[in-house]
């Protein structure tokens, strides 16, 4: 019982980081999923994306309502993202513990320097085009990549995706987040079946899945609130270092760090976390004293 409280906490907290962001619900439950509950890579993943077949359809129901989705897009993008994370579930299920454990743990650690630094320094670009100019040349690659990552990282869709689709400054923000969301669907449902084919029917805990859900259900009006009440630039930040923070141990232990070098190294990324979430707060004040600044100037006399 006590487990099941903790994941249900785990999944609260993903969806209001999810919520705030419009990604990081796999990447930030995993982690926290190995550290907290003791999860094996592969497990924690499994379970991660059956929880998700509920949220994201969830998710892409509404934003297909609010015509955020670009059906185009989803095709092209979702579809490939589904060969990836099925293909990146199987690998996931036929590692060993101890291989599985370093390698998760280091594509998630990528993952948080990613979206640290993304949103720290390269937040993204705004377009109004409502429908995606991207092609398939473009976009079967990086369905292909964003799915494996997924699936092998327990989470990574939307911070490969999203912030691919956004950065490139082509396509509306409310289009990339509705259609990756949408996508992100038949990615999950592809690493769900990946899942089950490596470990069995045996080796996943519907009630996990269960409780990771509620959670995540119970958040997702806090996530809202959240959403409008903190700078997306900085949330994002703070974060990527908590993902990076969280899979350090993982990484330093596999390396055979220890004593005075494992306490630096977390010094070391500790001090580069800090001054990043700095350098966001004064970028979210300038642009905001800038915007202030220009509405005052087109005021009428």
């Amino acid at each position: 019982m006590r487990k099941l409280v903790i994941i249900a906490v785990v999944g609260l907290a993903a969806q209001l980081v999810d919520g705030g962001l419009g990604m990081g619900y796999g990447v930030t439950s995993t982690s926290l999923l190995l550290s907290a509950a003791a999860l094996t890579p592969a497990v924690a993943s499994a379970t991660v994306h059956l929880s998700e077949l509920g949220t994201t359809a969830a998710s892409g129901i509404a934003h297909w309502r609010l015509g955020n989705v670009d059906r185009n897009l989803v095709l092209r993008l979702g579809l490939p993202g589904a060969i990836g994370a099925f293909a990146g579930a199987t690998v996931l299920s036929r590692l060993s513990t101890e291989a599985g454990e370093p390698v998760m743990a280091l594509i998630l650690a990528a993952l948080g320097v990613y979206v640290m630094l993304r949103f720290a320094l390269r937040p993204p670009k705004v377009s109004q085009a409502r429908t995606s100019p991207h092609t398939g040349r473009a976009l079967v690659p990086l369905g292909l990549v964003g799915g494996f990552v997924d699936a092998t990282g327990g989470g990574g869709w939307g911070p490969v995706s999203t912030t691919s689709l956004l950065s490139a400054g082509k396509t509306a923000p409310r289009t990339v987040i509705g259609s990756v969301d949408t996508s992100e669907f038949l990615v999950t449902l592809a690493a769900s079946l990946g899942f089950l084919v490596g470990l069995g029917g045996s080796g996943i805990d519907l009630a996990l899945a269960g409780a990771l859900l509620a959670g995540g259900l119970v958040a997702a009006p806090f996530a809202a609130w959240l959403v409008s009440r903190l700078p997306t630039v900085v949330l994002g930040t703070a974060v990527g270092g908590i993902i990076v923070l969280t899979n350090l141990r993982t990484l330093l232990s596999a390396l055979g760090v220890d004593g005075d070098a494992r306490v630096l190294a977390y010094m070391v990324v500790t001090g580069a976390w800090g001054a990043a979430v700095g350098v966001a707060a004064t970028r979210h004040r300038f642009t905001r004293r800038s915007a202030g600044a220009g509405e005052i100037e087109g005021a009428p006399a």
